[in-house]
C-alpha cells in the first residue's frame, strides 16, 4: 500500500476515528490515522494518514483550515453545537432587533489575532481527561484562552430557518485550533441574543480543498488499486519544506541514519528539511543540526572553530530504512 495522505470528505454523523475504522478495513492497512478531528455532525476535509505518513501527521494537524458555517441564534446549548442541550433562549423582541447588516457587521469583528476559550465540550484535556468527559460528569472545565488568528470571516445567506429561527452562514479560514462553536457562541453573545453552530463543513485542511476529497460511499465502489493512486505521496504533501535531493551517497548515509552535510547550504536552523531521491520518494525529514552548525551556516571543528564544510543535520524522521 503507497504511504502518503487520502483526502476523505467526511459524512455527517459519523466520528473521524469511525472514518479511519472504515478505510482501516476497506484497504486492509495497519498504519492508518487522521489528522484533526472533526465532530460526527460536520462534513468534509478529513485528512487521512496511511502507513508511514503517519509520521508526518504533526505537520497538519495545526495547519490553517478553511469552514462553511451555519449559526442558528437566539439559542445557546452546553455544548455551543446542534448536539447539545439547550440552555437559553432569546426574547422574540430581541430577535426582532436583529438585522442583516448588525449580523454582518458583528461577524466581520472576529477577523485577525484574538483570545478563545474552548467550550467544555472538547477533546482538550485536564488532568488527563478529555473536557467533554468530565462535562458529562457534570464537571464543567473552563481551560485559559488560547490564541487564534482568523485571517478571514464573512457571513452571507441571512435568513429564517424551516421552524422560523434567524439563521445565517459564514466562511472562516483560521488557525489549527480554531474552534467555530466557540466563534458561534461568542457572536450570539455579542449580538445580544445568544446562539449556536448548527452546520458545519470543513472545506480546506492545510493545502487540501475539498474539490480533491472522497467520499467514503464513492470509495466503496471502487477498486483498492483506483484508492491508492488517489493517495498523495509524502513529499508531494510537504512541498512547503524545503528539500535536499539527495545523491546515492547521502541516501546511502539516510538509511543507515548516519550524519551528513551539505556544502554551502543556506538552510535556517528552525526549519524542517526533506531529504528526497530524483524520483521525489521522501527518505527523511531533517534540521540543521544547531551543536554542531554555527551562526555562519558552516560546521564546526572539534576545536568549536566554524569551518566551510557546510551545515550538518540532525534527523526527525527517517523514512527509507
Amino acid at each position: 500500500m503507497k504511504d502518503g495522505i487520502l483526502v476523505v470528505n467526511k459524512p455527517a454523523g459519523m466520528s473521524s476515528a469511525g472514518v479511519v475504522g472504515r478505510l482501516k478495513r476497506m484497504l486492509n492497512v495497519k498504519k492508518i490515522g487522521h489528522t484533526g478531528t472533526l465532530d460526527p455532525f460536520a462534513t468534509g476535509v478529513l485528512l487521512i494518514a496511511i502507513g508511514k505518513a503517519t509520521k508526518i501527521s504533526r505537520f497538519f494537524l495545526d495547519g490553517s483550515k478553511g469552514y462553511r458555517a451555519q449559526v442558528t441564534l437566539g439559542i445557546e446549548t452546553d455544548t455551543y453545537d446542534c448536539t447539545g442541550r439547550e440552555t437559553a433562549r432569546a426574547d422574540t423582541q430581541v430577535l426582532s432587533g436583529i438585522t442583516r447588516d448588525t449580523v454582518q457587521k458583528i461577524v466581520a469583528g472576529f477577523s485577525g489575532v484574538q483570545e478563545q476559550i474552548a467550550p467544555a465540550y472538547s477533546a482538550l484535556k485536564h488532568n488527563g481527561q478529555p473536557l467533554y468527559k468530565l462535562a458529562r460528569q457534570g464537571k464543567m472545565i473552563q481551560k485559559p484562552p488560547r490564541q487564534i488568528e482568523v485571517f478571514s470571516i464573512a457571513m452571507d445567506n441571512f435568513f429564517l430557518s424551516d421552524q422560523g429561527i434567524l439563521t445565517f452562514e459564514m466562511d472562516v479560514h483560521c488557525s489549527g485550533g480554531t474552534y467555530i462553536r466557540s466563534l458561534a457562541f461568542d457572536i450570539g453573545r455579542q449580538l445580544g441574543c445568544g446562539g449556536h453552530l448548527s452546520a458545519l463543513s470543513r472545506t480546506r485542511s492545510s493545502q487540501f480543498l475539498l474539490d480533491q476529497a472522497m467520499g467514503l460511499d464513492e470509495m466503496d465502489g471502487m477498486e483498492r488499486s483506483q484508492i491508492t493512486r488517489r493517495i498523495i505521496s509524502m513529499s508531494q504533501c510537504l512541498k512547503f519544506l524545503p528539500a535536499i535531493t539527495a545523491d546515492s551517497g547521502i541516501a546511502n548515509k539516510v538509511r543507515h541514519g548516519q550524519i551528513f552535510r551539505i556544502a554551502g547550504g543556506e538552510f535556517l536552523t528552525e526549519d524542517y528539511i526533506r531529504v528526497i531521491d530524483k524520483n521525489d520518494n521522501l527518505l527523511a525529514i531533517v534540521q540543521v543540526d544547531q551543536n554542531r552548525t554555527g551562526r555562519t551556516g558552516m560546521d564546526k571543528d572539534k576545536s568549536g572553530q566554524s569551518n566551510n564544510s557546510g551545515q550538518i543535520f540532525k534527523y526527525c524522521c527517517v523514512f527509507s530504512r
